[in-house]
Order: structure tokens, then sequence, then C-alpha cells
């Protein structure tokens, strides 16, 4: 039986910061997550995706953000269940928890936080006749690595920000990128709307709307795709290495779904107003996996979010104790190890 503070379920970037939170509250934490490495989406799907709207990062690829949250929190020895699935929780008599995985790891903690992200995810993928015939064989669904298609003919199908926003890295990378998509208008953020259509006119990527691509050609791996843009009967037919068809996710809350919680649209609702509580006491939701008026699916809210999360569960493990506010720039972090790292971040000095 593993036994810890706050038992974190999702070991993305919102339940990584929230390690940090909580062993500044000298709180230990253990993770789980049904992949076999820390990091969520942002070490599975697209490390090497840039993201634009971390505080004091103007640029911070997704893997590297995820190597600077695992760098912050090793002071505190966060312990991790990974490559397995949070299976069923059983509430105690004490109030505490028992979560048990699919592999039959049983937790013990007084607090859960979910940080499951949007659960766990397939792909939406085209409906094309022979489209199994190609995947790992030119067709993929996401990027990882994008040295992959160095120098490579890229077929980009898609309309929202995934599309474009590698449609726009590749533009430096790939021999040639063409950007399809089924109507006129993008669903993905103004700027890289306008960075598309600017590359365009620089012969950097060719946009092909509205079309759809309606064929895959190859023998043992692709050799071209297919288009028809709408209206029109005759094909456009494009020699390519690689089709990457980002239409997205979809995502499933999986076992979490069955555990009595309150569930609206595939998400946890919770109580935003105060910690981010759910309907069942000592259980929190934080992150891109709850809902709440006015919510925002970003990771710095996440980060806001594993905060409060954290501050409320102290009071729920020490109810007799307060606690101040204080600043780590004061005396610096205190590791579960004795070690003291400075940190500019906001601590809680417990006072029995």
């Amino acid at each position: 039986m593993i036994k810890t503070d706050i038992l974190i379920i999702g070991a993305g970037p919102t339940g990584l910061f929230a390690v940090f939170e909580a062993g500044l509250l000298q709180l230990k934490c253990h993770l789980i997550d049904a992949l076999p490495q820390a990091g969520g989406q942002c070490a599975e799907i697209y490390p090497k995706k840039p993201i634009y709207d971390i505080p004091g990062f103007p640029e911070v690829l997704a893997g590297e953000l995820v190597d600077n949250l695992k760098e912050q929190i090793k002071a505190f020895q966060p312990g991790f269940t990974l490559g397995e699935r949070a299976e069923t929780i059983e509430k105690q008599e004490d109030g505490s928890f028992i979560v048990t995985t699919n592999k039959g790891t049983k937790h013990h903690a007084p607090i859960v936080a979910i940080a499951g992200g949007l659960g766990s995810f397939e792909p939406r993928k085209p409906l094309l006749e022979n489209l199994t015939k190609f995947e790992d064989n030119g067709v993929s669904y996401m990027i990882k690595d994008p040295e992959v298609y160095r120098d490579k003919k890229v077929i980009i199908a898609g309309g929202g920000d995934s599309a474009l926003d590698w449609s726009i890295f590749l533009a430096d990378v790939a021999a040639e990128v063409t950007l399809v998509h089924r109507r006129n208008e993008f669903r993905g953020a103004l700027d890289s709307v306008e960075k598309v259509q600017q590359l365009k006119n620089q012969g950097k990527i060719n946009l092909i709307t509205p079309a759809e691509i309606v064929g895959l050609r190859g023998e043992n791996i692709l050799e071209a795709v297919e288009i028809r843009k709408t209206g029109e009967e005759e094909l456009i037919t494009l020699e390519v290495d690689n089709f990457i068809a980002l239409f997205g996710l979809s995502p499933k809350l999986g076992p979490i779904a069955d555990w009595g919680l309150e569930i609206e649209k595939n998400a946890i609702k919770v109580n935003n107003t105060l910690d981010y509580q759910t309907n069942i006491s000592g259980i929190y939701a934080i992150g891109d996996v709850n809902t709440y008026p006015g919510k925002l699916k970003l990771i710095l809210c996440g980060f806001h979010e594993a905060t409060l999360m954290c501050q409320s569960a102290y009071q729920k493990i020490y109810p007799e104790k307060k606690y101040v506010m204080k600043y780590t720039t004061v005396g610096g972090v205190t590791g579960f190890d004795g070690t003291k790292k400075e940190a500019p971040k906001a601590v809680v000095k417990a006072i029995d």
C-alpha cells in the first residue's frame, strides 16, 4: 500500500505543478498516470510543439516545460506509479481514500486530486478506405518529433490550432508543406491564421481550401494523396512523403466517470468559488479535466487551480493548524531531504 498526503491522478503539467505547491506546504505527493512517463500530452503527443502562453516564457517547447516542472519538484521527492490507470476508488470510514490501479497497485491518501487532462485520447480519423494500410507508413495523427519530416513533402489536414501551428513550424523544416481544410475559415488563433496566410504569400506553404483528402495512393508506403476541392469533380493528386491528419482527439474520462462524481460534457464539475473540490469531499479536479462557469482550458489556469487546491487540502489534513503567507525568497524552499532551494514562489509556514 502506497501512502501519501495528496494522491494526484494525472502527471501532466498541472499535476506536476501541484506537487510543487503541495511541497511548499510540506505535503507529500504521489502521482498515477497511465502513460509510461510523466508529462501528459506535452511529453507523449507533442513534446516539440511550441507553447506561447506560459508566463515568463515567450516561447517554450512542451517537452522543455515538462522538464522544467520535473526539475522544480525534485526537492519534494514525489512518488510515481506510471503505466497504470486509476481504476477504482473507495472512501474509508475516516474520510480518506484507497485508489487501486488496473494492475492492482493500491494507494491510500486523505486527499485525491484528479489532474487527468482531457482523459485518454483516440485520434479522430478521416473516413478513407485504405487509411489503416498506411498508418505508420506515411500516415500519422500527431507529431512527436518534427525532425522526422525534415526535407520531406508533407500534407497536413485540419483547421484548428494544431494544424495551423504545425504548418507554420514545419515550413522551415520540411521540403514542402501543404495545408488542406474543408472550409475557408479556420478555428485557430487569429495570429496563426495570419501567419499561415503570410507564409502562403511567401511561397512557403501551399494552402488548399475548401477541400478534403479523398484518397491515398501507394504500394506499401504512402506515395500520393488525392484532394477534391468543394464543388469540383476533378481530383488534385499530390506526391507526398507524409500525410498528417490533425482533426483533434476524442477524449474519454475512463473509469473516473464511474466514481460518483458530477459529470458535465465529459468533464468533472467543481466548485470554482473556493477550491475546485468536486461533489465528493476530499476529491478535487484541476486542469482540463474539470468544468465550471467561465472555464478556460489553459495550462496556466491549471497552475492556478492547483495552487488553490493545495491550500484547501492543507486545511483538510491539518484543521487544527493556522498558517501565514510568506515568500520563498525569505529563506528558500525546503525539500523533504532537508535541502534548500531559492524559488520566487509564495510559501505557507504552518503555526501549531
